[in-house]
């Protein structure tokens, strides 16, 4: 793709797509679980929040309502997320485990201190897909604020062909999201200790994710 053509696609596409996806995901049933939980986030001032990479559209749109920044990676294609994200009222800070990730992660600290919801993909930009990675445990420990993994299932929806089988809901589908419950990551952490967090945190949202799948029929979101 030509600088030219790069420059104008993510001029433009993003804008579309924070435009329609507004109306199309307005469209669809949610129904919301275990709110205590971000009203304990939302108590405390700020809070982590993992989600899995295949649900990160959805999410954008709905944690656009509360004061947030987001991690995106900084390849070219990660500029059109970060736009999306800005448009949607994010901060967002480039970087991931791959690049520029010491420098992300303590800028995503500095957001958080100051009362900003830091949304985090759990598994990474390049997977392995549902396998949580230390990014959402290092961040907790460093900014002392909870870790609120989110999950969500769908009836309808379409899955796209990438390593993580990103999902679109379909206009007037059902959702079901779930707010999970905290954990709280002590400030003093040894390679031991991360990972026992990390192990942690991933069993309980795959057990979100069977979960909120399994009331659709479903194993999970794969085809």
């Amino acid at each position: 793709m030509s600088d030219l053509l790069y420059k104008t696609s993510v001029a433009i596409i993003p804008r579309l797509y924070v435009a329609l996806s507004t109306l199309w995901f307005g469209t669809c049933r949610v129904e919301l679980r275990s709110q205590e939980n971000l009203d304990q986030v939302l108590a405390h001032g700020a809070g982590v929040v993992p989600f899995w990479h295949y649900s990160v559209f959805y999410m954008l749109h709905h944690l656009r309502r509360y004061p947030g920044v987001a991690m995106v990676s900084a390849s070219k294609d990660g500029e059109y997320i970060a736009r999306v994200a800005r448009l949607l009222n994010f901060e967002t800070v480039r970087g991931s485990s791959n690049r520029s990730g010491v420098r992300a992660l303590k800028g995503m600290v500095d957001h958080v201190k100051q009362g900003k919801n830091a949304g985090i993909v759990a598994d990474g930009s390049q997977g392995p897909p549902l396998k949580a990675q230390p990014g959402a445990i290092l961040l907790a420990a460093k900014s002392g604020s909870p870790i609120m993994p989110i999950v969500w299932a769908v009836k309808r929806y379409k899955a796209f062909n990438s390593w993580d089988r990103t999902v679109i809901p379909l206009p007037f589908s059902r959702i079901i999201l779930e707010y999970g419950e905290l954990i709280w990551v002590e400030p003093e952490l040894t390679a031991e200790t991360v990972e026992q967090y990390r192990q942690r945190l991933e069993a309980a949202m795959n057990s979100m994710y069977r979960r909120l799948w399994g009331e659709f029929g479903r194993d999970g979101h794969w085809l």
